[in-house]
């Protein structure tokens, strides 16, 4: 077996949360709401072009995570590629997103780090 590629991220959040994770994920970073199975439980996909990057669903895990995990699990962020730096920092400004910067020259790279409504940190990457 060859591995290709990551198809999608999971996120499992309480019902009341989950329209706040997904209008997270469609206003702040600019994925969009698209079709979804009906699995029989409330949840929406979101997509980065065709591809449906986010699954978000309502509920929780049936295991509990460590003790010592954060509120995520073992699960630091997730990573997207971006382009257009300076409209991101507007858009994040305008929505009042707090998000840290970090600038790497020597591979021409920029980095946004912000964190959605449940914890997960969310890494934006701007080649340049």
């Amino acid at each position: 077996m060859a591995t290709a590629g990551l198809d999608h991220f999971n996120i499992i959040a309480p019902e009341a949360l989950m329209r706040e994770v997904r209008d997270f994920y469609v206003d702040v970073i600019g994925l969009q709401e698209g079709w979804r199975p009906d699995f029989g439980f409330p949840g929406y996909w979101l997509y980065a072009g065709e591809r449906a990057v986010v699954h978000l669903m309502a509920g929780g895990t049936s295991a509990a995570p460590p003790a010592d995990a954060p509120a995520t699990g073992h699960l630091d962020h997730v990573a997207f590629t971006c382009t257009d730096l300076a409209d991101t920092e507007k858009h994040l400004a305008a929505l009042g997103v707090a998000y840290k910067k970090a600038e790497h020259p020597s591979f021409q790279l920029t980095q946004l780090f912000l964190s959605d409504p449940v914890g997960l940190g969310v890494e934006l990457n701007f080649a340049g």
